[in-house]
């Protein structure tokens, strides 16, 4: 099966038409337009070194449902100890340029270009793409970033500089986006650690299912400001789905202020 080449028209031809890599498409660029465009219609940019820009609409896909989560017993008790304050949205640009610099084999972080810095935090200012940081003694010590459109949170890369920090803010952001009503966190390929989260492998098809149902709803644009701390958002992400849909019926209650903050 052949690769598309991108030229400046934001058009992707359809992401079933991937080849057995994964790669759709290979050029274009890192604009917010396209990148908006892109994740809408299930597919990422991925650098690799010396190449173009690939994109990719890989099958399976890497899915994280929020009912499936599972937290460790280790990092339960990390998480109640507090030694982390979670932000969000208050130092983007310094994630995600930890993200790119932290090398780790076999995962994305290291190959994120400067295009594709570049187009992510103009995407941030636009309010489409968000960070989620860990913070010890006012250090920034973790922490992930990802693209949020309706109902779909698109990982993209995570740093941890000390032990579990960027496991913590990822239980944050999986118990407050639950609350929210998100359907679904996009992990996009494997990785071990997300597995032990509780991600699995979607055939492409369901995905792509999923997403156009998902993207139905109105985008949540930041700044984000999450009303629960890690120790709420652990207990909520434990409770029960009460619905078809996967997601709890009521508010945990220790909020007070439901509000979008």
């Amino acid at each position: 099966m052949s690769v598309y080449v991108l030229n400046e028209e934001l058009v992707f031809p359809p992401p079933e038409q991937a080849n057995e890599d994964g790669v759709l498409a290979v050029g274009g660029d890192a604009s917010v337009e396209r990148l908006i465009l892109s994740y809408a219609l299930g597919i990422f940019p991925w650098p690799h070194e010396s190449l173009p820009l690939l994109w990719f609409c890989p099958d399976p896909r890497f899915v994280l449902e929020f009912e499936r989560a599972h937290v460790g017993r280790s990092l339960r008790r990390c998480i109640r100890r507090q030694r982390y304050d979670v932000r969000v949205d208050t130092a983007f640009d310094e994630v995600i340029r930890r993200c790119a610099s932290v090398a780790r084999p076999g995962q994305r972080g290291t190959w994120i270009s400067d295009e594709l810095l570049r187009g992510f935090v103009a995407l941030h200012r636009r309010g489409y793409a968000h960070s989620v940081e860990a913070w010890h003694h006012g250090a920034l010590v973790g922490g992930l970033y990802g693209v949020s459109l309706g109902r779909v949170f698109f990982g993209e890369s995570m740093f941890a500089l000390a032990p579990d920090a960027s496991k913590v803010a990822t239980v944050a952001m999986l118990g407050n986006l639950r609350l929210w009503g998100f359907r679904l966190v996009d992990c996009q390929v494997y990785t071990e650690n997300l597995a032990r989260f509780g991600a699995r492998s979607w055939p492409r098809a369901r995905f792509l299912t999923e997403l156009r149902r998902a993207l139905v709803f109105p985008t949540r644009r930041g700044p984000w400001r999450f009303p629960l701390d890690p120790v709420q958002a652990l207990a909520f992400l434990k409770q029960p789905a009460t619905n078809p849909t996967g997601q709890v019926s009521a508010q945990p209650s220790f909020l007070t202020d439901q509000s979008e903050r």
